[in-house]
């Protein structure tokens, strides 16, 4: 334990406080890497959950004579007259 402290007091010592190192223009805690994904990877991701988000509402929206396949006709843009009028 008392290893640790004597650690602790030289990376205290090594690391200047937030407030200096704003002074001295230095950026804190950030790296070069980037994002962790690439950004069409999230694009996917991002399209994916939009139109997850979109078909469920439009099926909490739908009629009750209208199927699920009615609705995924209708979220994908391939629906007829058949798909989107009753059925009598």
């Amino acid at each position: 334990m008392v290893r640790f402290g004597k650690m602790m007091a030289q990376i205290e010592k090594k690391q200047p406080l937030a407030a200096e190192a704003m002074a001295k223009g230095q950026v804190l805690h950030q790296t070069s890497k980037g994002a962790p994904k690439s950004p069409i990877t999230m694009m996917l991701g991002g399209l994916a959950v939009v139109g997850g988000l979109a078909y469920f509402t439009l099926f909490a929206h739908k009629k009750p004579e209208a199927t699920a396949l009615d609705v995924a006709k209708v979220a994908t843009g391939t629906a007829s007259t058949e798909n989107t009028h009753p059925q009598k």
